[in-house]
């Protein structure tokens, strides 16, 4: 049974509990001395971890840790360069007769799977565009099983259970508000962006049913998501018959959305809908980073440092977010009604955006 979560440490603490692998590896220190690199985490977040000395009969048992394991460890917080780190002095692979529930190690998107679905299906299926409509929601529907689980990234943001729908769905939410923003930006365009600019993570990267990455894939490495999701795109546009001009602009929407051929994309984006596309991709990533690091920090305090943010550190303001729900009937007449939303969260989210 676990007891302690990661959010919950504190410089000097020892422990005892379990936690889940996200990578491991033995290395060899300056000293020449062999160590235990690993990551782990449970439902609160992630901190790397170091077992130094490590001996030649210990050796074995260590190199069979893989991600995705459950182990259970001794150690003590420590902080290195700003940011907690533990100091492992025993570790062990879990057993049966631990009794624990893999479900309080998994970090997961505060929605399920299912409901974060069935918005973004349902946005897609609200399309004008037939062209569009008959891409995303084929797309969505062929990939259904896979999307209810996988993360959007091996760390970083929204590496969790069902991640990439989260990331989705967060970026369609804003799109919909946007688009009455920015009244050049064709909305079915967009949402299809959305939908298909990540999608090949699902190839890109390895994942078990818990959203665990342990790396990425023969193809994610060589390729990658952006010119994967080139390769979906028009294969499926010609399977079903989609305009080239519609599918072309689909295509450099997946590979200009990094913005950077230093993150992969060889274009940059070259329409309005390419251009906010990325906006809305790095919006909810950092975003997510600094909600990450506002829920493990007290008010009045810094986080630690923020390796996804140029090692920001993150401040946690004493007083609370004066953000109040917006009563339904305050929605704009035929933008955003109970109808089109399955959840109530996230119609209380919807109205919210909208008065932004």
């Amino acid at each position: 049974m676990k007891k302690i979560y990661i959010s919950d440490l504190q410089e000097g603490q020892e422990f005892i509990d379990f936690f889940i692998v996200r990578a491991s590896g033995i290395k060899i220190g300056s000293n020449g001395k062999k160590y235990l690199d690993i990551s782990m985490g449970d439902r609160t977040g992630d901190l790397t971890a170091k077992k130094w000395d490590v001996s030649p009969s210990e050796e074995p048992a260590l190199e069979a840790i893989k991600p995705g394991d459950i182990v259970k460890i001794k150690a003590s917080v420590t902080v290195y360069r700003d940011a907690k780190q533990l100091r492992v002095t025993r570790i062990r692979q879990v057993k049966p007769e631990d009794g624990v529930n893999a479900m309080d190690l998994v970090k997961s998107a505060p929605e399920s799977g299912e409901s974060m679905f069935n918005y973004i299906l349902n946005r897609a299926e609200e399309m004008h565009d037939e062209e569009f409509k008959a891409m995303s929601t084929t797309v969505l529907l062929r990939n259904k099983e896979r999307l209810l689980y996988y993360p959007a990234a091996m760390r970083n943001h929204h590496a969790e259970l069902a991640g990439l729908l989260w990331h989705m769905k967060r970026m369609i939410m804003h799109a919909e508000v946007l688009v009455n923003v920015y009244t050049i930006l064709n909305r079915d365009l967009l949402v299809a962006g959305v939908i298909f600019h990540d999608i090949e993570k699902l190839t890109e990267i390895n994942s078990n049913k818990l959203g665990v990455s342990d790396g990425y894939t023969f193809e994610g490495r060589l390729l990658g998501h952006l010119v994967q999701g080139v390769k979906v795109i028009d294969t499926l546009a010609e399977e079903l018959g989609i305009s080239q001009e519609k599918s072309i602009m689909l295509q450099h929407m997946s590979i200009s959305h990094h913005y950077e051929a230093d993150f992969g994309s060889p274009k940059k984006p070259l329409f309005p809908e390419a251009e906010m596309l990325h906006y809305l991709d790095i919006m909810d990533a950092k975003m997510y980073d600094m909600e990450e690091a506002i829920s493990k920090t007290k008010p009045g305090e810094f986080s630690d440092r923020i390796w996804s943010m140029d090692n920001r550190t993150i401040y946690r303001a004493t007083f609370g977010s004066d953000r109040t729900k917006v009563p339904k009937e305050s929605v704009a007449s035929g933008e955003l009604t109970e109808s089109t939303e399955p959840e109530d969260e996230s119609v209380e989210m919807q109205q919210v955006l909208w008065n932004l």
